[in-house]
């Protein structure tokens, strides 16, 4: 089975693909942050660098894919190869930091990979205001984040919830981390998990 785990910079993905993996057993894949060569220039000069960029997460996703059917094993994904091309690639695009070229060059490469590949079982979408965002950014202090601006932010969220009203690719959970702490608060990570469940297993 494969999850995936959907969400804008800072909506806590990562935080809980870490706690799904550990309840449920599951295998836990992660975005490449740390060995990406690219995102510091990419925060520093984004025109230059936002091609390079998304092709790299593309490459990676691609093949993170692959690995994760070919394990058999259950595994739940931090993002997913269609957030880059619904989200963050026509985005740079629109605000111009992405050329005519290297968009369509891009596009056409996804499309190739999506035609290959199968979707989540289950998509998790982490919906959450700028504020929200804004704080959990802040709070863990990474360095090449801290140029991010709120308008970045904005335009990302928008483009999350038009890919999400249109999402047909499976089962979808749409979990609101506003008002929830599913890291401090066991009930929080509990209504998750019971969400979650009745998606895979159709309990209720």
């Amino acid at each position: 089975m494969h999850i995936a785990v959907a969400g804008n910079i800072g909506a806590g993905k990562t935080t809980l693909t870490n706690l799904l993996a550990k309840h449920y057993k599951w295998n836990a894949q992660f975005e490449d942050v740390v060995d990406n060569p690219y995102l510091d220039d990419f925060y520093t000069q984004m025109e230059r660098w936002s091609f390079n960029l998304q092709i790299y997460f593309l490459n990676s996703r691609y093949r993170q894919i692959l690995k994760i059917r070919e394990s058999g094993k259950n595994v739940i994904q931090d993002r997913t190869i269609y957030e880059d091309a619904h989200i963050f690639a026509p985005n740079l695009h629109a605000m111009g930091l992405m050329t005519n070229r290297d968009f369509e060059n891009y596009k056409s490469l996804f499309e190739l990979m999506e035609s290959l590949v199968q979707p989540p079982d289950l998509l998790i979408y982490l919906r959450s205001s700028i504020p929200n965002l804004v704080n959990q950014i802040h709070k863990r202090g990474r360095e090449y984040e801290n140029s991010i601006s709120i308008d970045y932010l904005s335009r990302l969220n928008e483009r999350y919830e038009a890919w999400v009203d249109t999402y047909e690719k499976g089962k979808l959970l749409v979990v609101n981390v506003d008002n929830i702490n599913f890291v401090d608060e066991p009930e929080d990570l509990g209504e998750v998990i019971n969400r979650i469940d009745a998606e895979l297993h159709g309990l209720f």
